[in-house]
């Protein structure tokens, strides 16, 4: 397909015409006359093929059907409420901030940024992870109290988030000002060397002396940024706590030091200091369940400990179920996962993206679902060590500032657009043909659905809510998301 005629969907897509492609989807049509008709349905789906991209279909109406029917049906019961929504989004990085701020207009800027976070016919995201100082994508390696070789400054004297001030910050506003309920989380690749028993951003651990220190800088950045308009939900304790990697900032964190830090150190001071910031641990992967679990375990830390953070890099998402089994008052995040050419796939990527991302961590109890990179440049970056080949949510070519909306993108926008913050999730039956989850938003009280049908083949399905159905055919590899009031 030519850039042109992706250009042309990709904008067919945010403006939700009309007009776009079918690309092989079918939908119940009734006569609006038809006696016994029910509330009508919008639709909007997005292929494996790109022939369609979150583009919105014919209209649809539930009509009364009787007690059964003989297709695979998903039904909506919203008397079963589970989690609210948080939101939906991506990380902030320093390379994200940098590409917005400084290699596109200040036209293209403001047009993308009224899509990503803007509502109708933007796609509304609404939670945004911020590295706390440098990651793998930042341009230099930092942190907000740096000090030459052989100086400690545990008072933080030297505290500052200049660093932020060109690019970080401005696009964190207009943001904020483009969607107002947007929801902001720190998370740290690393503290100050002088804290940690590398004496380097890259590698080591924190030295227990320096316990305090780490709280407030903690306290210290969030004050920063509430003064500079931008509150904070939420921070982690440490980006990848079981990971040290060698060529970008990052600190091993064992589950009794968290335990031990957020028990003693940053607990006490947040409640102390009125820091309303929740305080969530782990920010890892699926694969160490036991991790987090001992620092729940731990009474004194678990008071203080307020959601589980999760990465998708290692094992199953079926975990996060089981730590909200064990703990039910403790909330699920999902904080990091990247796409990137070691996967190439664009229909695969999309199916596994809406399947684990979407659908999964919703049932699995997520009420906020941050994806890596908000926007990469053409050669995957810019990044210093770390991951070569990941992709953003959209890619910025860096000489003309195009955009390039990814599998991410419309992943994302299936929930982002129609899931609204404050939203609630509500019963869905499943089946072994099609993948889905339901949601209330709480400010119209419309419903919305999303389906997933990963087979290799088109599928019919009925959706019923109480005594009305409609039917649908969704193509192998689509995603459709359903809304109706």
């Amino acid at each position: 397909m030519r850039s042109d005629e992706l250009n042309a969907l990709a904008l067919c897509a945010v403006m939700a015409i009309a007009g776009c492609r079918s690309g092989g989807v079918t939908s119940q049509m009734v006569d609006a006359t038809e006696p016994g008709l029910g509330a009508p349905v919008s639709a909007y789906v997005t292929t494996g093929d790109r022939g369609r991209l979150l583009a919105r279909d014919q209209a649809i109406r539930f009509r009364s059907i009787g007690s059964d029917t003989s297709l695979t049906t998903v039904t909506i019961d919203e008397t079963q409420q589970f989690q609210s929504i948080v939101g939906w989004g991506a990380a902030m990085t320093d390379a994200s901030a940098y590409l917005i701020q400084s290699r596109m207009t200040a036209e293209q800027r403001e047009a993308l940024l009224q899509e990503l976070f803007g509502r109708e016919p933007g796609i509304g995201l609404s939670f945004v992870r911020v590295p706390m100082g440098a990651s793998d994508f930042s341009r230099t390696h930092y942190s907000y109290d740096d000090r030459p070789g052989g100086q400690i400054d545990p008072a933080l004297e030297h505290f500052s988030i200049d660093a932020d001030r060109a690019e970080k910050l401005p696009a964190l506003k207009r943001a904020l000002a483009i969607n107002p309920r947007l929801t902001l989380v720190g998370s740290p690749w690393s503290p100050p060397g002088w804290m940690k028993t590398s004496g380097s951003l890259i590698q080591g651990s924190l030295k227990p002396e320096f316990y305090p220190a780490f709280a407030q800088y903690f306290r210290r950045w969030i004050a920063a940024y509430e003064r500079e308009g931008l509150p904070i939900f939420a921070v982690t304790l440490q980006n990848e706590p079981h990971f040290e990697p060698g060529d970008y900032p990052g600190m091993r964190l064992t589950p009794a030091q968290r335990a031990d830090i957020i028990r003693n150190h940053m607990g006490p001071l947040f409640a102390q200091n009125g820091v309303d910031a929740e305080i969530w641990d782990w920010d890892h992967n699926w694969d160490e369940l036991d991790s987090p679990l001992a620092v729940l375990g731990d009474a004194g830390a678990r008071q203080y400990v307020a959601g589980i953070a999760w990465h998708c890099y290692g094992g199953d998402i079926s975990v996060q179920t089981i730590v909200h089994e064990r703990y039910p008052e403790k909330d699920a995040y999902f904080t990091e996962c990247s796409g990137g050419q070691w996967a190439p796939v664009w229909a695969d990527n999309l199916k596994w993206m809406v399947s684990k991302m979407v659908i999964g961590n919703a049932r699995g109890w997520a009420k906020g679902v941050a994806l890596w990179n908000l926007a990469l440049d053409e050669s995957y970056g810019p990044h210093l060590g770390g991951c070569g080949n990941c992709r953003g949510v959209v890619t910025i070519n860096s000489a003309t500032g195009q955009v390039t909306r990814n599998e991410e993108y419309y992943a994302l926008a299936h929930a982002s657009r129609f899931v609204r913050p404050g939203a609630v999730r509500i019963e869905s039956t499943a089946s072994n043909e099609l993948e889905s989850v339901a949601f209330r938003n709480a400010d119209d009280r419309s419903k919305v659905l999303i389906v997933l049908n990963g087979a290799t083949v088109p599928r019919e399905f009925a959706v019923r809510e109480r005594e009305s159905a409609f039917t649908y055919t969704l193509p192998a590899g689509g995603v459709a998301t359903f809304t109706w009031k």
